[in-house]
């Protein structure tokens, strides 16, 4: 191997394990190296050397970098943490030594270098200083897709990867929203992922992979490290788990595919719409309610106790507690006919979904989301149902009195969904009426001058001593509320989390016990 003025540090990716699934470049740069460096337990056993030796010539120089700890105790002053930095620290420099002297390094790391792999930690503190490349490899969750016989996913499907020491109720979220997943670093883990997998209503469909591609000592590429073992997560004894195995959701396509009367309509090349679908499904359209449980009804808590699937925007899918069983379906805040899609599709085919949405679902949110897309021909047998939530309005209210105690109305200013104009049109209108109003979505990122329009628009009618409330994330961890006038109002301070109560001629803000309230006498006597 061609040397440098100093020595190129190479992260080399030996695969899942079997050492015939090793890449050609892999292969080479092994047998050409200077130094062979790898890391060990503490019985200075090491399984990425024992897949690289056939590639070994027997007189390179090995380097074995060897774990203080690993899952022990330790009597370090700073704990695990500080024992396994000082021996990242050491092994770099002690490659860092060879790499001076101008030797070429390979670093043997099971798997992929990047993923999850060892070599990062020397790769980061060396790559500023040397040539440090790392060869990427065939990872575990490749190899664990190939022993079960199901591909990862397809077409649309989104996969994640999630280590298993995530906190249980995470992990059991993130696998609820997930399509296709691999749960990492199983182990001591194992009681925890396999509980994520209950709680997220996908045990049954999850299955298990323990050293993917590794052979028997009698089979080809032996190396007396352990056998492959496949078997659904749901029968796995945890005492019998090592850290080389992982948890896998497959393609849920494929599974369909591949089963029941999905299988068969596939065979016949049928169009599924033209079967009977299941009936007894039907959409609820749930309000959260501005902020926590607390602001939950009952009504809506059982509605969403009680529903197989769970539809919404993904902060507010968040606040919804995990139930053993239940689909989440996560997505971003611009796709609400895709998600009321989404939900119709899902009940159709009997199944009981819940649509959440903050505050009330009626109001600037989902309900009117679903009811327009259940017009549609296909959605014409779905049931849908909306059950109300305290709304953004009524919860600012209540935390200054009762600003909105007489006629009042509620405008959003964004023009996403209607343009300006209109808006401009019935700010005027309420201005002119002496409405009390409450004035959703004021700002965002795109729509800076909004606010600042709509107040110049009702101080065409309304004196500028009016009182205007500033509401910001109430029921949440940064809840604040302003009073001030709208002659005085700081539109720069006004974010999307914000709702802002304008007062009419009579609305009134008064001291009581210390802070100020604000109300709308019922009567204009």
């Amino acid at each position: 191997m061609t040397t440098h003025a100093t020595g190129t540090l190479w992260g080399v990716g030996l695969g899942p394990g079997d050492p015939e699934l090793m890449t050609v470049k892999a292969a080479r740069l092994i047998g050409e190296a200077d130094v062979i460096a790898y890391h060990c337990a503490r019985h200075g056993r090491s399984i990425a050397r024992s897949v690289a030796e056939p590639y070994l010539r027997g007189d390179q120089h090995e380097e074995r970098l060897m774990y203080p700890v690993t899952t022990e105790g330790t009597s370090h002053p700073g704990g695990y943490e500080g024992a396994i930095q000082e021996f990242y620290e050491l092994a770099a420099k002690r490659l860092a030594e060879h790499l001076d002297a101008g030797r070429d390094v390979v670093l043997l790391c099971e798997g992929d270098p990047f993923f999850y792999g060892s070599y990062m930690y020397m790769h980061e503190r060396l790559c500023d200083r040397y040539r440090a490349v790392a060869v990427p490899g065939v990872t575990s969750v490749s190899a664990a897709s190939a022993a079960l016989g199901r591909p990862l996913a397809q077409r649309d499907e989104v996969f994640t990867v999630l280590p298993g020491t995530l906190p249980t109720p995470e992990l059991a979220m993130r696998l609820a929203d997930a399509d296709a997943a691999a749960v990492m670093k199983l182990g001591r883990t194992f009681g925890s992922v396999r509980s994520a997998f209950e709680e997220a209503g996908k045990l049954d469909d999850a299955y298990y992979i323990e050293r993917a591609t590794w052979h028997d000592e009698a089979g080809p590429g032996a190396t007396g490290r352990g056998v492959q073992r496949v078997e659904p997560l749901a029968d796995v004894d945890p005492e019998t788990v090592p850290y080389f195995s992982l948890a896998l959701l497959a393609s849920p396509a494929y599974a369909a595919r591949t089963t029941g009367s999905a299988a068969v309509s596939a065979a016949e090349g049928a169009n599924p719409d033209q079967h009977s679908r299941p009936t007894g499904g039907e959409v609820v359209v749930v309000g959260l309610g501005p902020a926590g449980p607390e602001w939950l009804t009952p009504e809506a808590a059982r509605a969403l106790a009680e529903a197989e699937h769970l539809v919404g925007y993904g902060p507010y899918v968040a606040r919804v507690p995990q139930r053993q069983g239940q689909q989440r379906h996560s997505s971003g805040n611009r796709v609400e006919a895709d998600r009321a899609r989404e939900a119709l599709a899902l009940a159709r085919d009997g199944a009981s979904v819940a649509v959440v949405s903050s505050g009330d679902p009626g109001v600037f949110a989902m309900a009117a989301a679903v009811l327009e897309q259940a017009e549609q021909p296909e959605w014409q047998d779905v049931r849908v149902r909306v059950l109300p939530g305290v709304t953004a309005a009524q919860a600012a209210a209540s935390r200054v009195g009762a600003p909105l105690g007489h006629d009042y109305c509620v405008i959003s200013l964004s023009d996403r969904l209607k343009p300006w104009e209109i808006i401009e049109r019935r700010l005027d209108a309420v201005g002119a009426a002496d409405l009390a109003v409450a004035l959703y979505n004021p700002a965002s990122r795109s729509r800076k001058t909004q606010l600042a329009d709509a107040r110049d628009v009702l101080l065409r009618h309304r004196d500028p001593a009016t009182p205007v409330v500033v509401a910001r994330d109430i029921g949440g961890d940064e809840e604040s509320v302003t009073v001030t006038t709208l002659g005085e109002l700081d539109t720069a301070t006004v974010d999307m989390r914000c709702l802002l109560i304008v007062g009419s001629s009579k609305t009134r803000v008064v001291e009581r016990d210390g802070t100020r309230t604000v109300w709308t006498p019922r009567s204009y006597d």
